[in-house]
């Protein structure tokens, strides 16, 4: 068993990169100033039409996108900034603040409403054994808090998921570090298998996740070896899916191809790169949302990746984890 390393608050000063690297290391570095990017689609069509994920231009005329970097590898975007205010939260149940600040520094409060919700906040461990999908509450000065669950100490990330009110804006995500205090021994990356099981519900995932081309991934749900034909609509979709990128934790957040209600939930997805992504789906039934995690081989076997998936893990949520505000 490795000797577990002390995280404290210095930490928050030592995260990894948000540069423009692919690399599927574990290796960290300082923080480098972010660059002006296009934010990752968000691909397909959601069941419940709640908002379209097409994304117009910045209206103060940001400079030219590049189209290849993935969401939340940068704290800042579109003169947009994540501005964590609890950076070093304590292991276990504790509440994360956050505003998403503009140019001038002032915090927004005036945001549009995708998916039934004006911002998505996700925070998984950099050894993406824990996730988790939050809903926080919004105050009137723009200060966001929701209570989130991190089990042990060690480095994590939070994506926040957003599109400005502004006219003209187009949607966002913003990835920021976080630092649990303690006594930190990583796990490794889930191995790969066909199947996920959670709650007693199995999710099988179809399908391939090719590098810089557009895929079908279909997950289709059973339970005691029968098909779920009755998934309810969360957030207005069948299933929510959300994949990072091992070693940088690059996000990319799709929703459904249009059908339902189950038992297959599909979604079309490109991998920025080559490496390895853990898939994250959400999904309702009987009134609860579940999660199954897969890890999933990208560029495998000369461009035909291996879609695969792991035990539940930390990825389930506990209650409250998906409370609306």
């Amino acid at each position: 068993m490795n000797t577990g390393v002390k995280i404290t608050a210095f930490a928050a000063a030592l995260a990894a990169t948000f540069g423009t690297a692919y690399g599927v290391g574990k290796g960290v570095g300082p923080v480098e100033e972010p660059k002006r990017t296009e934010h990752a689609g968000h691909a397909a069509q959601d069941p419940q039409k709640e908002g379209g994920d097409g994304h117009a231009g910045h209206e103060e005329g940001a400079a030219a996108p590049a189209p290849d970097l993935p969401g939340g590898l940068q704290v800042s975007q579109d003169g947009y900034t994540l501005a964590l205010e609890t950076p070093t939260p304590a292991a276990g149940r504790s509440t994360l603040k956050f505003s998403i600040k503009d140019a001038a520094g002032r915090k927004v409060t005036a945001f549009a409403t995708e998916h039934g919700k004006e911002l998505h906040f996700i925070v998984a461990s950099r050894d993406l054994n824990t996730f988790r999908h939050l809903h926080p509450v919004r105050a009137a000065d723009g200060t966001w808090s929701v209570d989130a669950d991190l089990p042990a100490a060690g480095g994590y990330k939070a994506f926040a998921d957003f599109k400005p009110a502004a006219k003209g804006a187009r949607g966002v995500t913003l990835g920021a570090d976080l630092a649990v205090p303690g006594a930190y021994a990583p796990k490794p990356l889930p191995a790969v298998a066909p199947t996920a099981n959670v709650d007693g519900y199995q999710v099988r995932l179809g399908g391939v996740l090719d590098p810089g081309k557009a895929g079908e991934l279909k997950l289709t749900v059973t339970r005691a070896g029968k098909p779920v034909t009755d998934l309810e609509p969360y957030l207005g979709a069948y299933g929510h899916l959300v994949a990072l990128r091992d070693g940088d934790l690059a996000y990319l957040h799709v929703h459904p191809n249009e059908g339902g209600p189950g038992p297959d939930v599909s979604f079309t997805a490109t991998a920025p790169s080559a490496g390895t992504y853990r898939l994250f789906l959400d999904f309702q039934h009987e009134g609860k949302v579940r999660t199954a995690a897969f890890t999933v081989k990208a560029g495998a076997s000369g461009g035909a990746p291996a879609p695969a998936a792991s035990g539940a893990g930390e990825a389930g949520h506990g209650a409250g984890e998906h409370a609306h505000g």
